[in-house]
């Protein structure tokens, strides 16, 4: 374990795979996922829950603060190591600044339906990516880290951002830190408390996010959408299964539905998760899934976690061969929504669907990642700093512009 005490006499501690059982966690949200979710992971390996992520996990402390890091050893987005197979594979955006950047982002031109544009862009992000591929842009330390399409952030103050940066940048110098999923919706006071701790804040999608208690978000029109999408569960014959009725015979087919939905008409840079990852979750305490069941048989599931009055939906899936009409979609969104307004939660519905979810409530707001590399060399900071104008200036109007 490295210890570091860092000028504003916080104890700062750093934990790995080795040391881990030291560690002693509070009963808040995020130290019950270190416990119970990402410390599983960390003895075993993320490319045993994740297939296409493989990074270094950690744990840091800083005063009663337990939050999880991802450290990449690798210089592009590329691995070419014995663990695995001796295969080439693309670490997941999660983890992969490359991934997110250049090949994701590549990928999703065709959303724009422009092809003059489109073109213009794929050329624009070809020699981004061989500037990054120089800048060594995958060697990063991730804070708060879960490996997930979405980081829910607890109470974090300026002077524990502070404090956890140096020792980050104490114990990994040569590589870039960064925070992901940082918004405004209601993580304002957070982005300016990065900006004081100087770090850089750099686009990185659209999101939609829903306040199902704020009147003017559900407006008559919207409120009458909701309604019509819960009505579909009964009109189609689905009944709601919660997670304590779901077993480990279901495991394969919550895999299959994910892949169905997140890897084939997606991306297969979506995290690409294990049966091992689902049965981790279907454990943990703080994890709740939901199921569509008809005739013996599981079409659609929601898999959900929630921090700081806030919960997101991770793993979300149905099955695809089914007709559209059905409205499978529809109904696991509104079962969220449901589950959101219940509990007086925030709902975090990621990106993707936009023109959906707007119509259903949810406001979109810019997300982005806080990246600090001011003691790395001059050629690793001029990467960050051209992506950040690049994709600021050009991407997040593209952004906000089509709605995506």
């Amino acid at each position: 374990m490295t210890e570091l005490t860092c000028h504003n006499n916080s104890r700062v501690c750093l934990y790995d795979s080795s040391n881990i059982d030291n560690l002693a966690c509070s009963n808040s949200e995020i130290s019950q996922i270190i416990q119970t979710y990402w410390i599983p992971m960390m003895k075993t390996g993320s490319a045993s829950f994740i297939k296409n992520v493989n990074t270094d996990m950690y744990v840091i402390t800083v005063d009663d603060l337990v939050l999880p890091v991802t450290v990449n050893h690798k210089k592009n987005g590329v691995i070419t190591g014995t663990e695995i197979s001796n295969s080439k594979l693309e670490n997941s955006y999660v983890c992969s600044p490359y991934n997110h950047y250049i090949t994701y982002t590549k990928a999703e031109l065709v959303t724009l339906k422009n092809p003059i544009l489109e073109k213009i862009l794929a050329i624009i992000i070809d020699l981004l990516g061989k500037i990054a591929h120089r800048g060594s842009i995958d060697q990063v330390a991730i804070a708060h880290n879960l490996m997930l399409s979405t980081n829910l952030y607890p109470e974090l103050s300026k002077v524990q951002i502070q404090a956890i940066t140096e020792s980050l940048k104490n114990q990994f110098p040569d590589r870039a830190i960064i925070f992901r999923s940082i918004n405004t919706f209601i993580n304002n006071d957070l982005l300016n408390d990065f900006k004081f701790n100087q770090y850089r804040l750099i686009g990185s999608r659209q999101i939609y996010l829903l306040n199902p208690h704020e009147k003017s978000a559900l407006r008559t029109k919207m409120r009458w959408r909701l309604k019509q999408d819960e009505a579909l569960i009964k009109k189609n014959g689905y009944e709601i299964i919660q997670k304590s009725q779901l077993t480990f015979n279901d495991i394969p087919r919550i895999v299959e539905l994910y892949n169905f939905l997140y890897l084939d008409k997606y991306s297969i840079h979506n995290p690409q998760f294990t049966e091992n990852f689902i049965e981790l979750v279907l454990k943990n305490p703080i994890w709740q899934f939901q199921a569509l069941k008809k005739a013996g048989r599981i079409d659609g599931v929601i898999g959900f976690y929630i921090v700081n009055g806030m919960m997101t939906t991770p793993i979300l899936g149905y099955d695809t061969s089914l007709p559209q009409q059905l409205g499978l979609y529809r109904m696991l969104s509104v079962l969220l929504t449901i589950e959101a307004s219940k509990k007086g939660l925030i709902l975090h519905q990621s990106s993707g669907a936009a023109e959906f979810k707007r119509f259903r409530g949810f406001i979109g707001n810019i997300e982005y990642s806080a990246v600090y590399h001011h003691h790395l060399p001059l050629q690793r900071k001029l990467i960050w700093l051209f992506l950040e104008l690049l994709v600021n200036q050009i991407a997040v109007p593209l952004m906000k512009k089509y709605r995506l």
